[in-house]
């Protein structure tokens, strides 16, 4: 087949760099028996090498012109295939389709990587991990420590969810085109549900995003719809503060204080 032009509509940048794809097999460490879905296989540069260790591996990808590749490179009729080819858009998937314990990889569309993010939220307790290649400045916030630049929503609304690690730093010379961005590669592991400790999650998720709205002012400011100064007190939170000082165990003693008092907020009505 004729040699495949990336879209800008799908944020295409395709992996060439073997050195760099050997280090995030190497990361990902593919056991033969896995359950694995790659997100966007693109022209099959993780797609092969994790073949080689696996079993079987399931691919979803949103592309006709490399779904068309993928199906001539591997016929689904072929009662040896190993490669199980879905296609469609990863954000309308339903992981809970696919066996379990899942492990899930892939090169995310930088377009779409923080509502994906989310999207996998929802299947987590069927997720053994997560190994993704971002943009750097997505993988920083991710893991991100409280009262540093980085951290914000996206930090705190995947942290109570996840251990998240920072792997490999990956150049823009690494892809086809080169992106304009620098990239990384990202682990992330769900908490056990016991380790959840958010009692009600759609007011924490509107809580977070109260306190971040405008990140420049205090929370007294911020959160003045559900917290008066008896609460800050009772909380032993300094109103003062900032979205970005309050840690993530913070913002869900926060949440649970709201729940339990019977305090809502306007989103979560």
């Amino acid at each position: 087949m004729s040699a495949h032009k990336a879209k800008k509509q799908f944020g295409q940048n395709f992996l060439v760099d073997q050195s760099i794809i050997a280090d995030i097999v190497s990361c990902i460490r593919p056991q033969a028996a896995d359950n694995m879905v790659e997100i966007g296989p693109g022209l099959g540069a993780l797609t092969r090498p994790l073949l080689k260790q696996l079993n079987h591996l399931h691919v979803v990808e949103i592309d006709r012109d490399i779904i068309a590749r993928l199906h001539n490179d591997y016929p689904q009729e072929h009662e040896k295939t190993k490669l199980i080819i879905h296609a469609g858009d990863a954000l309308e998937f339903d992981f809970a389709t696919l066996d379990t314990p899942l492990r899930i990889v892939g090169n995310l569309p930088y377009n779409i990587s923080t509502p994906l993010l989310f999207h996998f939220t929802r299947f987590s307790a069927r997720i053994t991990d997560m190994h993704f290649m971002l943009q750097n400045e997505v993988v920083e916030r991710m893991v991100a420590e409280h009262s540093t630049p980085a951290y914000g929503r996206l930090s705190v609304m995947l942290q109570y969810r996840f251990v998240m690690e920072k792997l490999l730093d990956v150049p823009p010379e690494s892809f086809k085109p080169a992106p304009k961005v620098d990239s990384a590669i990202v682990r992330m592991i769900p908490l056990p549900a016991e380790q959840i400790l958010v009692r009600n999650e759609k007011l924490f998720a509107a809580i977070v995003s109260m306190a971040f709205g405008q990140r420049r002012k205090t929370l007294r400011n911020t959160l003045r719809q559900i917290l008066q100064e008896a609460d800050f007190a009772a909380l032993e939170i300094n109103a003062q503060l900032r979205a970005e000082n309050l840690s993530v165990a913070d913002f869900i003693r926060v949440a649970n204080y709201c729940d339990l008092h019977g305090k809502t907020t306007a989103g979560n009505l």
